[in-house]
């Protein structure tokens, strides 16, 4: 393995290609509500 690094493909890259995608988020923060009922849930 060379350890040069080999910056062809870095200055060919074209960022028009990229395609727009839409995030979702996978760990939603719970509301207010539901962190208020865990608490009262958990107190009594």
């Amino acid at each position: 393995m060379d350890d040069k690094h080999d910056i062809t493909e870095v200055s060919r890259f074209d960022k028009t290609k990229l395609e727009k995608t839409e995030t979702q988020e996978k760990n939603t923060q719970p509301s207010k509500e539901t962190i208020e009922q865990e608490k009262a849930v958990s107190t009594s």
